[in-house]
């Protein structure tokens, strides 16, 4: 199996952004959640190792202003659903035409938002971390990342943002890049989840609850299997469950 190796290409709009590769076979484009990166959702803890080994070339893409990706401050590099045009993007850039989409939490809300708008066309997609509420009530979600940025130094210990707070801090996250990044994220009308009709798993933490009812979201799909791996919203990344569980679905490419 081929090792793990980092390029860069450039994005619709001029921006360079980082694709980590792993494996050898069917291509499977896997997307990571907020301020986090490639690294800290997929490498870090062996997921990518657990899906390559099935037969799959992990492409773990860090989205603009994450991991090793540019984070740019000029306000017109943050168009609407800017990290759907990024994904297209990269899929444009690769050639692929036959190939699988997922993420987890802001990764895996991209891809929903990309499939429901009819933006791309994979034959699978893996949904992890997420919820109805983080599809249809995300501004909610974004107001408290906002608060977290705008009072960042003054949030104090006990204050439910103070753990989001230390983990922007962790990864290193450009704080003006970032306010214009949130603005990008519309809600996702549920309505439009008819449209995904291809095969999906919806795989979340037993204790996740960040993003509101995964089981209920596995319901609106029409062609989706639900899971749950032990673990809450942050949790559930660090345990080799989440990538089994994807790697198991996906099963042999053959």
């Amino acid at each position: 199996m081929s090792e793990l190796r980092t390029e860069r290409f450039t994005s619709f709009d001029g921006t360079e952004l980082a694709l980590h590769r792993h494996g050898e076979g069917r291509p499977f484009v896997l997307l990571h959640g907020l301020f986090s990166s490639a690294e800290m959702n997929w490498i870090k803890w062996g997921h990518h190792l657990a899906i390559a080994a099935k037969g799959y070339e992990v492409l773990m893409l860090d989205f603009r202003v994450h991991g090793e990706s540019a984070a740019p401050h000029e306000p017109e590099k943050y168009p609407q659903n800017v990290l759907v045009r990024d994904v297209a993007a990269l899929v444009e850039h690769l050639g692929l035409t036959d190939y699988d989409l997922g993420g987890f939490s802001l990764g895996a809300r991209t891809t929903l938002h990309a499939v429901a708008h009819g933006v791309l066309e994979p034959q699978r997609i893996v949904v992890g971390g997420m919820g109805t509420a983080g599809l249809g009530e995300w501004d909610k979600r974004a107001a408290f990342f906002r608060r977290v940025i705008d009072e960042f130094d003054a949030i104090p210990k006990g204050d439910p943002a103070y753990f989001s707070m230390q983990f922007l801090k962790s990864q290193g996250v450009d704080r003006t890049a970032a306010r214009l990044l949130l603005d990008t994220m519309p809600d996702l009308d549920l309505a439009l989840l008819d449209r995904v009709t291809m095969p999906a798993i919806v795989v979340c933490g037993d204790e996740d609850r960040d993003n509101g009812s995964a089981e209920e979201l596995a319901i609106l799909l029409p062609h989706a299997d639900f899971v749950e791996v032990p673990g809450t919203h942050m949790s559930s990344v660090t345990k080799p469950d989440l990538g089994l569980a994807i790697a198991g679905w996906l099963g042999d490419p053959a």
